[in-house]
């Protein structure tokens, strides 16, 4: 059985399409459902992207892209402009350098360099909330952001293998 080319790695295909559904998924999750008069925990959407774009084809497209992806966060959960899209370029820049690490690892040292660029991004979240005087942010509160984007490693995977062949040069 002959192997079907792939279709080439448009920007629109793997940059715009994913970011969309990014944003999509936060507006969908703010729904105001609680359980036992707690609201769900609201993952950052837009980490797997910073993540998985950078371990798929690193490109000055991709940081871009971040850059509006975390101002629209920023707008949207009211947060300080600047927080989320900082916050998603420094997890970028850990996949990025930890990239090289990764190449023909099993998905348990994916999951741990995943689980250190999404703990960088929210230690810079904080520092920067702290530093700009707008009072400590609540520690069991984004204990719980942090768990539930951790939880969207799957998510990852499915990302970086859809276009993992998309790419002749990293076959």
């Amino acid at each position: 059985m002959a192997r079907t080319p792939s279709r080439p790695l448009e920007p629109w295909r793997w940059l715009g399409v994913p970011a969309f559904v990014a944003i999509l998924a936060t507006v969908a999750i703010d729904a105001p459902i609680r359980v036992f008069s707690l609201a769900l925990p609201e993952p950052i959407f837009p980490m797997v992207l910073a993540f998985g774009w950078a371990i798929i084809r690193p490109s000055i497209l991709g940081p871009f892209v971040l850059v509006l992806v975390g101002l629209f966060l920023d707008l949207y959960c009211a947060a300080p402009l600047g927080l989320w899209p900082i916050s998603l370029l420094v997890a970028y820049g850990v996949a990025l350098v930890a990239r090289t690490l990764m190449v023909g690892q099993e998905t348990e040292v994916m999951g741990f360099y995943y689980g250190a660029s999404v703990l960088a991004a929210f230690a810079c979240a904080y520092a920067l909330v702290a530093i700009a005087g707008h009072g400590q942010p609540n520690l069991i509160a984004l204990l719980w952001q942090f768990a539930a984007t951790l939880a969207l490693f799957p998510f990852v995977l499915m990302l970086s293998n859809r276009f993992r062949d998309a790419d002749i040069r990293f076959r």
